[in-house]
């Protein structure tokens, strides 16, 4: 089985302002969901994503989410494999549970686990 990639985040200081600009520039769909506003790409084979204003360090990134089946045992696997923690474990109600890994090289890639339904 492999991993696919199921989800982009784009992190900004002006969240409103962000969104703007993607839907101007690519005609995307934006909902305001909670803190986030949820992007729809309006694509049936590509990822959708989301815009997030954390109010901390990191403002500006851009990061892609693999699909797995177990986030504990995919976190233990990149640590082996010299990845850090960046950001443990987080549920998203009702959605699943995501967390932050940096490769050996510093890149940040998130870990999506989603709930059963």
């Amino acid at each position: 089985m492999g991993f696919p990639v199921v989800h982009f985040e784009i992190g900004c200081k002006d969240k409103d302002k962000t969104a703007k600009f993607y839907k101007a520039l690519f005609d995307w769909k934006v909902e305001e969901m909670g803190p986030a506003a949820m992007i729809n790409t309006g694509s049936e084979t590509g990822i959708q994503g989301h815009i997030n204003s954390l109010g901390h360090e990191p403002h500006n990134y851009i990061t892609v989410y693999a699909l797995v089946p177990k986030l504990e045992d995919s976190i233990a696997k990149a640590e082996k494999l010299g990845a850090k923690v960046v950001v443990p474990p987080q549920e998203v109600p009702d959605m699943g549970r995501f967390s932050w890994i940096a490769d050996p090289e510093g890149n940040v890639f998130g870990l999506w686990e989603a709930f059963e339904r």
